[in-house]
């Protein structure tokens, strides 16, 4: 089987978010393929350079290279959510009260947005 990468086009509608979670503010940004589907994250943390800030980047260039090369949007959520480390805790997101990393609100920000037949779907952009 050869996998084959579903690139977004040169120029693509996103929708950008802020957060805060136990006092850390980021942006996370959503590229999206014509037909709406997520194909693109970046986070952008508000301690640039930080080691913090890397590790976002790295997890967001795996991430969008897993769902362009076909991971469903479901399947990626259920593999990232519930991973646990610093920062955690409250956010300022009513919708996401509270979380276990950056990893995590993530996942359960593309749930609560993106995910086929989820309770809470809505569709942005």
């Amino acid at each position: 089987m050869v996998a084959h990468r579903q690139v977004l086009p040169e120029t693509r509608s996103s929708i950008t978010h802020k957060f805060c979670i136990n006092g850390h503010e980021g942006y996370l940004t959503i590229g999206l393929h014509p037909d709406g589907r997520p194909g693109e994250i970046f986070i952008k943390m508000a301690k640039e350079g930080s080691t913090m800030s890397g590790m976002c980047q790295a997890f967001c260039r795996a991430f969008s290279l897993a769902l362009q090369y076909g991971l469903s949007l479901e399947d990626a959520v259920i593999r990232f959510s519930g991973m646990r480390f610093e920062p955690m805790g409250a956010t300022t997101n009513p919708d996401i009260p509270e979380c276990q990393s950056i990893v995590d609100y993530v996942a359960k920000f593309l749930l609560a947005h993106f995910a086929e037949g989820h309770p809470g779907e809505r569709r942005l952009g």
